[in-house]
């Protein structure tokens, strides 16, 4: 493809793209608000992991069936799943129900995860591709830029056009989706050549199988408890279906959803190992940040989404520049190994957060976050696809992707677990502190904090802990009433939570630590000079050339025999005439 093909097409994927990072980083600082008026911060987890559940399942069979039928078709599917599931959320009446219609986004969103990086793959070299890596990051850079201060700007408003302001959140999907429409329809066309494959439906039935049961257990088990019946089923269950999901990849050959064939590559296990880890620490810790911006920091969605613009600034440098070394030398072995080495930093960094830390304490720790993710995300999808042959770039992709993406999904239903389970424990131990005793009695003591409104949520909390009421449960739903209230009231929340929250830092330290190690055993191959395209290509044209000789030679060897046996017959007659006196 020319310079100008690739361009093109990569406007249609970009718009796409756009779509999802943009609704991601809207709905991360507005998830407050959202929680505060339906009433239910500790489901937070429900909304998050039903849409990465579903967006973690659809991605291979996106990746599969964009192999069958082409990438364009299913990347327009993926855009209109993913507008529905928004215009289902923005009409949501609890946070279940935004659960649910999350899950439907989520539907969409693991076509626009998956597909622009293979059709990536498809178009440009190995080699090249880490060049072209800049114009997404350009997306999303703006994306994490605009989406903090359009969400803060909705959900900080009362009503828009009679509609909640936090719904247009979702809402305002709906005409940048038209526009990805309208450009994809315009601008993506590349080849594709049709193959007669079996569709995988068992494995994706028994993925689904094996994944949900293993995170509602990650999500309730603190409130069932990790050894009730309900836990030891949802664990059976994630066991049969693991091994039934094996044993439909075994059968299926080539044609499964994540063929086992790939896993033989040394380079590709490592990577997708990797993947898994990194997203773990990523999603599942990731996800605190903009909640403690908000509950302990006091900024308001709009800031706390600008605030996370070191991690933003730190990921585009540490990609744009390990991009262009490896488009320039062709080599990418260290960069897991630093990559996973400055999310160590990162994490350890925030273990030592503090209520009374200035907010530029967790804005480094999250700079080098940012610059060991940049290092990370292209290079894992770079190794897996280089480790396949260009028939099986769609399905390592999305294969990449997926455990990626699984490794999400459990980081964010373990780690708000742990989060949740701490917190009643690190509000009582706040409590118990002389010091926040003596600050308590002293604002009780005031007639002025008694008086005021904005005090009025804290006092009843109290009131209900002198008389046997949970205190610790205070930050599952609605957590507004720490809105403008007096500090030395708030103090105890607020050092609880941020308590626990390093406790799931902590937790994320060591599941980078683990993936630092691992990156030392990853041994990446010398990256292709060809695209799959053209090596699709060249191989189709070298059958033909062989094809051709076989012809050719088909249709010489009946003429070279018809020659060789009249000049045999001519010598036989010329020796009988000699032979006579």
């Amino acid at each position: 493809m020319t310079h100008r093909q690739i361009l093109l097409v990569i406007a249609g994927l970009m718009a796409g793209m756009f779509l999802s990072s943009l609704d991601q980083t809207i709905v991360g600082t507005s998830m407050r608000t959202i929680a505060d008026d339906l009433d239910g911060l500790s489901l937070q987890a429900w909304v998050t992991t039903a849409y990465l559940i579903t967006s973690t399942i659809a991605t291979p069979i996106y990746g599969k069936l964009s192999d069958i039928f082409g990438r364009r078709p299913l990347f327009i599917i993926a855009i209109v799943i993913f507008l529905v599931g928004s215009i289902a959320a923005g009409f949501a009446g609890s946070m279940y129900q935004l659960a649910i219609f999350r899950a439907l986004q989520g539907l969409g969103a693991g076509g626009l995860l998956a597909l622009p990086l293979a059709i990536m793959g498809d178009i440009l070299a190995p080699r090249e591709r880490a060049k072209y890596q800049g114009y997404f990051l350009a997306v999303f850079g703006i994306s994490s830029v605009v989406g903090p201060l359009i969400g803060g700007l909705l959900s900080g408003t009362p009503e828009i056009l009679f509609v909640t302001g936090w719904r247009w959140v979702f809402l305002i999907n709906l005409p940048i989706g038209i526009i990805a429409l309208a450009v994809v329809t315009r601008f993506l066309h590349i080849p594709h050549t049709r193959r007669k494959v079996r569709i995988d439906w068992w494995g994706a039935a028994t993925v689904v199988l094996a994944l949900v049961p293993l995170l509602l257990v990650a999500e309730q088990g603190r409130e069932w408890g990790w050894d009730s019946i309900g836990a030891f089923v949802c664990y059976g269950l994630g066991a049969i279906g693991i091994a039934a999901f094996i044993l439909s990849e075994k059968l299926m050959g080539d044609d499964a959803l994540i063929p086992l064939k790939l896993f033989k590559n040394a380079t590709f296990s490592m990577a997708t190992v990797l993947g898994v880890l990194v997203g773990f620490g990523m999603f599942g810790a990731m996800m605190t940040i903009p909640l403690y911006y908000q509950l302990v920091s006091g900024a308001t969605p709009t800031e706390s989404g600008f605030l996370m613009l070191p991690m933003i600034l730190g990921l585009m440098i540490s990609s744009i520049v390990s991009g262009q070394i490896i488009s320039r030398t062709g080599k990418y072995a260290i960069f897991p190994k630093t990559g996973t080495a400055l999310m160590v930093v990162g994490f350890f960094w925030l273990t030592f957060l503090t209520v009374d830390k200035p907010v530029i304490w967790m804005m480094i720790g999250t700079f080098f976050i940012g610059l060991g993710l940049g290092q990370l995300m292209q290079t894992l999808t770079i190794a897996s696809q280089n480790s396949v042959g260009p028939r099986d770039i769609g399905v390592a992709t999305s294969s990449s992707t997926f455990f990626r993406q699984i490794g999400g999904t459990l980081g964010v239903a373990v780690l708000f677990s742990v989060l949740f389970t701490r917190i009643p424990e690190t509000i009582a131990a706040a409590f118990a502190s002389a010091g926040v005793k003596k600050d308590l009695a002293a604002a009780l003591a005031d007639p002025n904090v008694v008086a005021d409104p904005a005090n009025k949520g804290i006092l009843d909390l109290l009131q209900q802990g002198q008389n046997g009421g949970s205190l610790g449960d205070s930050l599952n739903g609605d957590t507004s009433f720490l809105n403008g209230a007096d500090p030395r009231l708030s103090a105890p929340f607020l050092d609880g939570f941020n308590n626990a929250t390093v406790t799931v830092y902590w937790v994320a330290l060591a599941v980078v630590a683990v993936a630092f190690i691992l990156s030392w055993f990853l041994r990446p191959a010398p990256l292709r000079q060809k695209s799959a395209l053209q090596e699709a290509a060249d191989d189709e044209a070298a059958v033909q050339a062989d094809l051709a000789a076989a012809s050719t030679a088909s249709l010489i060897a009946p003429v070279a025999a018809e020659t060789s046996e009249a000049a045999g017959g001519t010598t036989t007659a010329t020796d009988s005439a000699d032979s006579k006196p």
